[in-house]
């Protein structure tokens, strides 16, 4: 990109914040031509950038007409239209359409079923990311199951009877009493596990070593209320049924998670070998925990002491949270996901090199939420936002032309000394790779930070070291075993920037 288009003297009213350092001219050097990046110090060139200033006034008296400058649209059927008015004033107008105007939603939508309840029972994306049998086999797998867990509750009433609570020929009806309220209870609990897989259905893909641990979080907690019900008998079915709730949502978190390490451990496509064999090791563990746990209830202190079935089970419980963070520590993925491909650009702006899936995962921290990583990130940010609410049409023209080969638009958020937030939004284009490209963007940009009076000079800087740096960064990874077909950063579904007509009269 030549730095030829862009001002070097930009309007005053662009400036984003009261900063107070010197305007930088210089942070990156050119590499060799052919030679890799390698980072330095860019001479900066003066030259005229014309491209990027102010419209000039008209000479003649008559006002410039109305212009569209970008679209935005979002999952609800809204539209933000971003207008110049002719006068360097930036106006927003929001229309509200029947249905979202997602070409590709479109496409697939079914008449007969609404976006939202498609959205919760089915993959993103459906039918193109699943094959041809998916559907067809869910519609049969449920009345299966709803089949199946009929059965569980007549069960259920009948083992209840078997050990004294009713009988057959006597009091049935408390038997069926209790049964109502056990399935109740797991009822409420199955509840947990329908709202996980609906609505969180795509999280653990990206982090799947994250949400195992959490899911044992969560399921601790559960076990907390089922170890309450002693002391509190007249609550039984409240406190056992937020126990299985926790439980049923732990559960929720855990077993698309394993599936997913299941997957990462199946390299030879082996995949059902996989899952058999963890079976093996499940039940074992099962077993011999089991015989374990009834010898610890057959002794005395434990058979007649509340507190200390309660010390003893913490005691456990911490040892098993700990041992599950040690197992999960192990896990090499060589998929990339947004902590590991922030170790990955970080190394490769600060260090010129990029380090290999094994020690990127013993550096990943899995504990960690992406809002707590720095520099802080903002993924699927509305324009209007990086405008500050006071935006001026020649911000926004300025901010489209300086992205206009790249599917995303990202700017900084200031304010006075601390850190720089980057915001960013996507165009309709955008992909994992656009991801990619703007966490290398930000990452060059936070390395490089000077609290200064001219943003636009330092995000000119930072796309002429992306353009530059990014091809060096995707040879390292290449070299250091990553396959760029497993980054799996995956793009906000709103809002999407889907039109860009900077010279459309309106």
């Amino acid at each position: 990109m030549s730095l030829s288009r862009y001002p070097s003297h930009p309007p005053s009213d662009l400036s984003t914040g009261p900063l107070v350092a010197p305007v930088r001219r210089s942070m990156l050097s050119a590499p060799a031509a052919g030679g890799p990046f390698r980072g330095g110090a860019l001479t900066r060139r003066l030259r005229p950038r014309s491209s990027l200033a102010s419209p000039p006034a008209s000479s003649g008296g008559e006002p410039e007409k109305e212009r569209l400058l970008l679209v935005e649209r979002y999952r609800d059927g809204v539209t933000k239209r971003y207008m110049s008015d002719g006068n360097s004033k930036l106006q927003i107008r929001s229309e509200k359409h029947e249905s979202p105007v997602n070409a590709v939603e479109d496409e697939n939508a079914d008449s007969l079923i609404p976006q939202v309840i498609r959205d919760f029972v089915l993959p993103a994306g459906f039918p193109g990311s699943v094959t041809v049998d998916y559907l067809e086999y869910m519609l049969l797998q449920f009345p299966t199951n709803v089949t199946g867990w009929i059965c569980n509750v007549l069960v259920t009433s009948s083992l209840l009877k078997a050990v004294g609570v009713g009988s057959f020929t006597g009091t049935s009806a408390a038997a069926s009493a209790a049964a109502i309220r056990w399935v109740s209870k797991d009822g409420i609990g199955a509840f947990g596990r329908l709202l996980i897989g609906g609505r969180f259905g795509t999280l653990f893909d990206d982090d799947p070593k994250k949400w195992r641990m959490y899911a044992d979080f969560i399921g601790s907690a559960g076990s907390i209320f089922e170890l309450m019900t002693p002391l509190y008998p007249g609550y039984f079915l409240p406190l056992a049924s937020l126990g299985n709730l926790a439980k049923a949502v732990a559960r929720g978190f855990k077993d698309p998670s394993f599936r997913v390490i299941q997957n990462h451990f199946a390299q030879s496509g082996n995949l059902g070998e996989v899952a058999a064999k963890e079976e093996v090791w499940e039940v074992g563990a099962q077993l011999l925990g089991l015989s374990i746990g009834v010898l610890i209830m057959d002794t005395a202190g434990v058979k007649s002491s509340y507190l200390t079935l309660t010390s003893t089970w913490l005691i456990i419980r911490l040892l098993h949270l700990w041992l599950r963070y040690q197992s999960l520590s192990v896990l090499k993925f060589r998929t990339i996901n947004l902590k590991r491909g922030r170790i990955l650009v970080r190394s490769h702006v600060a260090q010129h090199t990029v380090p290999g899936y094994v020690v990127c995962n013993e550096e990943e921290n899995i504990l960690t939420w992406e809002r707590f990583l720095h520099p802080q990130i903002f993924f699927g940010v509305p324009m209007e936002r990086m405008l500050g609410g006071k935006g001026s049409s020649d911000k926004v023209n300025r901010l489209l032309k300086l992205y206009k080969n790249e599917k995303y638009v990202l700017f900084v958020e200031q304010f006075g000394s601390r850190e720089p937030t980057f915001l960013v939004a996507f165009k309709e284009a955008a992909n994992s790779m656009s991801v990619l490209r703007s966490l290398w963007q930000a990452h060059w940009l936070q390395k490089n930070w000077k609290n200064q009076d001219e943003i636009f000079s330092w995000l000119e800087d930072s796309i002429l070291a992306l353009e530059h740096g990014f091809t060096d960064f995707l040879e390292q990874m290449e070299r250091a075993g990553w396959d760029q077909n497993q980054i799996i950063l995956k793009v906000p579904k709103e809002p999407v920037l889907v039109l860009q007509h900077l010279d459309q009269e309106v």
